[in-house]
């Protein structure tokens, strides 16, 4: 072997091992056509948690969690998005443990795709001091003037509700995006601070339809219905931006408040001129409550009947069941909770307050009764305060007083309110009942004395009955109390 060379060497271990080459590249190739398919199956089922654990296991076991930056990314977003969003933290310590455990292995770099994902997580998961940890890791990485990371921190701090850290970020940025921008003034609509929003919104170089739905939904939220209509307008017929269907379901909540048929019956045509009505079934909702609550019922029973048995859900027939009980058709609405049994749906304690409520305004008391009673004892749900108020009003409302009074005191303490006796104190009113009036009365001073509205109902029942002498002690005890009555308004 004296004199052999180098090259000798390495040509005969080649020889001796004609495998081990082929080997190598054998399992190099099985650990792509692995990490492939893994990744096609997370892509494919994303938001399904046994999906993603399944993948999370394989990466483990097979060590493929050191390979592939790509499939650990997209896991991290699915955790980063899921109900999960802790595990997000678990597979990102795993990854360092397993380098840390393999001294061979350099440390793992991650990429801003990796920071904006795991600050995602801190968001989802309602973890800000976590939040705040990954904000130095970013800093130290080099990504603090990346603008996708750093507007998962603006989001991060908005969605917190710690707007002063949001604005300093947001104003930290060298350069900003549409996103970036829309998730500032969001996070300024979500808490209240509207005015800021604007001032923002105003200023952003670049609005699109996101920009102006989230102030147009910020001034509706707001009960700022007539600027949210301007606003709405603006957007349409100034600037020429198309509304979405988010847009949508935005708008029609401040057209119903302020009884604006004919904007109702322009979006109705809007959505089905985009496709709106055919393919998003809360848009379609939301039409047949808009126009019941803008006084016109015909057109959301027709709109009602127009929707295909299989589009319609849950939401579909409580609405329509709630429009006929604000109209007083109580036998309509009764039809209607039975064809919606007939498909299948199984209602829920909205459905069977809309239903109740029907059956007050329609004088339907046996009716009433049925269902309060199927819904505790075949479909399972605990009444709360108000399926007793439908009760006691319904009761109220054909004369019924001591049966109202009666159920009045049988409701659970924990959940028993004044406004129940209240709806009472008002029957009792209509109906002239002093006595239980009276009664009635000193229930709700025992609970709230500074509501007017109390005082005038009974000095009303006794200026009726002539007592006239004890109404006036009322007036004076009212003034005394400095109880206040809201004042109405008119949207005529």
């Amino acid at each position: 072997m004296r004199g052999t060379s180098f090259l000798h060497l390495t040509t005969t271990a080649t020889s001796l091992f004609p495998n081990s080459q082929r080997l190598s590249s054998t399992i190099k190739l099985q650990q792509q056509e692995k990490s492939k398919h893994l990744l096609s199956l997370l892509l494919k089922s994303p938001t399904i948690h046994h999906t993603t654990q399944q993948v999370h296991s394989q990466l483990l076991t097979t060590g493929l969690l050191n390979h592939s930056m790509l499939l650990f990314n997209t896991l991290l977003r699915c955790y980063s998005l899921s109900n999960f969003p802790h595990l997000s933290f678990l597979l990102y310590q795993q990854l360092q443990q397993a380098y840390f455990h393999s001294p061979s292995l350099s440390p793992p770099s991650f990429d801003s795709f990796a920071y904006t994902f795991l600050v995602n997580a801190s968001t989802n998961f309602c973890c800000l001091g976590l939040g705040r940890q990954f904000q130095s890791l970013i800093t130290k990485a080099g990504f603090h003037c990346h603008v996708y990371v750093q507007t998962a921190l603006v989001n991060m701090y908005a969605a917190s509700g710690v707007l002063g850290d949001a604005l300093l970020a947001f104003d930290e940025m060298p350069h900003r995006n549409t996103v970036t921008w829309n998730v500032m003034i969001t996070g300024l609509v979500k808490w209240g601070e509207l005015e800021f929003a604007r001032s923002l919104f105003d200023e952003m170089p670049e609005k699109n339809v996101v920009s102006w739905t989230g102030l147009v939904d910020g001034y509706i939220r707001m009960n700022r219905y007539s600027e949210g209509l301007a606003l709405f307008r603006r957007m349409v017929m100034l600037e020429d931006i198309k509304p979405s269907e988010i847009t949508i379901l935005a708008i029609l909540p401040a057209i119903s408040n302020m009884g604006e048929m004919k904007n109702c019956r322009l979006i109705h045509c809007y959505g089905e001129k985009r496709g709106f009505n055919a393919s998003d079934i809360r848009v379609t909702n939301s039409i047949i409550d808009t126009y019941a609550k803008c006084g016109c019922i015909v057109s959301a029973l027709r709109f009602f009947e127009e929707i295909s048995v299989e589009r319609k859900n849950l939401v579909s027939w409580t609405s329509i069941i709630s429009g006929l009980a604000m109209y007083g058709m109580g036998k309509e609405a009764v039809e209607s909770f039975e064809e919606m049994e007939k498909t299948g749906l199984k209602p829920n304690r909205v459905t069977f307050l809309s239903v109740l409520n029907a059956c007050s305004h329609g004088g339907l008391v046996e009716e009433g009764f049925k269902f309060f009673q199927k819904m505790v004892n075949e479909y399972c749900i605990v009444p709360d305060i108000k399926h007793y108020g439908c009760l006691v009003d319904m009761l109220g409302r054909t004369g019924r007083l001591e049966e109202a009074e009666k159920l009045a005191l049988g409701i659970p303490s924990e959940i028993v309110n004044v406004v129940i006796w209240r709806t009472l104190l008002g029957a009792c009113s209509f109906h002239g009942d002093i006595e239980m009036g009276e009664r009635v009365t000193r229930k709700i001073m025992e609970i709230e004395r500074g509501y007017g509205g109390d005082y005038v109902l009974m000095y009303n029942i006794f200026a009726g009955a002539g007592r006239f002498e004890d109404a006036e002690r009322l007036r004076h005890l009212m003034d005394q109390r400095n109880a206040l009555k809201v004042p109405g308004h008119s949207l005529v």
